[in-house]
């Protein structure tokens, strides 16, 4: 008799990082709900991807900066769990959706601190919260962070302080849910040439050279760098690491 695949739960899965870590996760057997805020298109194009692959999975709209919408989507994520694969539990929960907005210290206005803050920080506290009933015990849960709550870059003071407070989330999600066996970890991207930021780095050949000129492995990284080593950080054999911050940068600004 074959075991039940495992199921992961990715937001902002239509496209980046994303659709990377849904695509890599399911040559590795794993099935998937990916969300998508717009571009309803791309999720369907995702889906039919992981399908080929002989996966299952399932799309679902969410604004993970809403956090008013989060009961309703919980109980979307229920009725896809009983519909399509016949249980009641998730095993793996990834929060990647994101956006960015760019501005120094002095021209951050308060608008734009709150969107920051509603996406990266209380859109991942309170939708883990509301979707930890849906989680296995033994489960796993990944956060995205960013380099930049390491290391400083122009511009980005207020994206790179709401991932710092991500990934202290992260260490205390990572002692409460322990008794449950769920595993909580964060990783930390460096710049990756996606369309995150209107595609400043994919598209800019000067930020590009510079980025690579300040990474060890000297070039700037694509999607299925970081998409591989999700599903890394996420098989089964990686279980007695918690709490962690892992960064995935290419050795940037070491």
């Amino acid at each position: 008799m074959t075991s039940s695949p495992r199921i992961a739960l990715i937001t902002g899965a239509n496209r980046g990082i994303g659709r990377s870590a849904a695509l890599h996760l399911a040559r590795d057997g794993v099935d998937v709900i990916l969300t998508y805020r717009s571009h309803p298109e791309e999720a369907a194009a995702v889906v039919a991807e992981l399908r080929a692959l002989g996966r299952s999975a399932v799309a679902l709209r969410l604004d993970a900066g809403d956090t008013g919408s989060f009961a309703a989507f919980a109980d979307e994520v229920a009725g896809a769990l009983r519909d399509t694969w016949g249980r009641d539990r998730l095993d793996v929960l990834v929060n990647n959706g994101g956006m960015s907005i760019a501005g120094a210290f002095a021209d951050v206005t308060e608008d734009d601190f709150d969107r920051l803050v509603d996406v990266h920080f209380k859109g991942v506290f309170f939708l883990t919260q509301r979707l930890l009933p849906l989680l296995s015990d033994d489960g796993s849960i990944l956060n995205v962070s960013s380099g930049l709550a390491r290391f400083t870059s122009p511009q980005r003071v207020a994206y790179g302080s709401v991932k710092g407070a991500v990934e202290v989330l992260t260490r205390y999600l990572a002692e409460e849910l322990g008794p449950r066996g769920i595993t909580v970890n964060v990783i930390a991207p460096g710049a990756v040439a996606t369309d995150f930021g209107d595609g400043l780095v994919r598209d800019t050949p000067e930020i590009a050279e510079h980025i690579a000129s300040v990474t060890a492995l000297r070039r700037i990284a694509v999607a299925d760098d970081i998409g591989s080593a999700i599903a890394a950080l996420l098989s089964p054999g990686n279980r007695w690491m918690t709490g962690q911050r892992i960064e995935v940068s290419g050795g940037m600004h070491l």
